[in-house]
């Protein structure tokens, strides 16, 4: 038996007691939150969030891409979140590689180039990395400067979070 198939009969188990189908769409905690796809994060637990109560967005390295930004703006602008959180994690993947080896690597491996994924959003930096990826959603135009971004790295080994400090904007003299 596959992986999947264990999935899909784990998923008739769960469909058995299935009571959350009255859930409304929008989250009812009107948080969205952004986080690396890392199988030793459970974003639900690590925050204590209920089925129904955040819109979770993951991908490699918890990256501000064009289709995060897409699922950022739909949350707030059709369903009503009012803050976000970019969380990024200790011992990542993203560390261990840079772009153009990746690239390089698998043109070599498959003998195609392809013109897509154009970047891998590599980084050698997991505080600069989480400031650049708020610094993304604040900069965007359609995302009001009200709306709170705060980021954070995930300490793997402990469980705990640890937010990274936006360094104060430097005034022109």
């Amino acid at each position: 038996m596959s992986t999947t198939d264990d999935l899909l009969q784990a998923n008739q188990h769960y469909a058995q007691n299935f009571n959350l189908g009255a859930l409304a769409m929008p989250p009812s905690r009107k948080v969205a939150v952004v986080a690396c796809m890392d199988a030793r994060l459970t974003v639900e637990q690590i925050l204590g969030l209920k089925t129904g109560e955040a819109h979770v967005i993951r991908n490699a390295g918890g990256i501000i891409t064009e289709d995060a930004l897409r699922s950022l703006l739909i949350s707030h602008h059709l369903l009503g979140t009012q803050e976000f959180l970019i969380i990024n994690h200790t011992d990542c993947g993203m560390l261990t590689f840079k772009d153009d080896d990746l690239r390089q690597r698998l043109e070599k491996q498959t003998g195609t180039a392809v013109v897509a994924p154009v970047h891998f959003h590599a980084f050698s930096d997991l505080e600069e990395n989480v400031r650049q990826q708020i610094d993304r959603v604040h900069s965007h135009p359609w995302i009001p400067k009200h709306i709170p971004v705060r980021g954070f790295i995930y300490d793997v080994t402990t469980g705990k979070l640890r937010e990274v400090q936006r360094p104060a904007k430097q005034v022109a003299a």
